[in-house]
């Protein structure tokens, strides 16, 4: 289910590394010893994954880096980095969250994978963020 990007970054996002594809464990290595790419089933397009910094000073130590996933023809370009700042201000379009249970710790706990259909700017996209941020989503 899609849900309002500022519902899930009210104090932001930003890019803390740079767009990288998936690796698919599931196909053989090639003969050079590299793996092929992961491909979304639904869509057949590439899977790319960018590390990202969640500016919400609440959220705990180890949820504030996570990983985002978009699937895309070609590798997504991150936005421009305004005034030089060390990490890329952004907002991601298409977000969906779907949870999954992490059971490699002592203990079992909820996770959350974050898949998008693409990144821009801080209000450049296309469905308005600006209004989205007073939204509540139902995740």
């Amino acid at each position: 289910m899609e849900v309002v990007f500022g519902s899930v970054f009210p104090a932001g996002a930003y890019l803390v590394g740079d767009v990288e594809p998936v690796q698919d464990y599931k196909q053989e290595k090639r003969p050079d010893g590299s793996r092929p790419q992961q491909v979304d089933p639904d869509t057949g397009e590439l899977i790319w994954t960018v590390p990202v910094l969640d500016a919400d000073p609440e959220a705990r130590k180890n949820e504030k880096t996570i990983n985002v996933k978009i699937s895309a023809r070609q590798q997504p370009v991150p936005p421009a980095n305004p005034d030089g700042l060390p990490f890329i201000p952004v907002e991601f379009e298409g977000l969906t969250l779907t949870p999954w249970v992490d059971d490699n710790g002592q203990f079992p706990r909820l996770a959350w994978s974050y898949r998008a259909k693409g990144m821009t700017a801080p209000g450049k996209s296309s469905k308005g963020s600006a209004a989205g941020r007073s939204e509540s989503a139902a995740a």
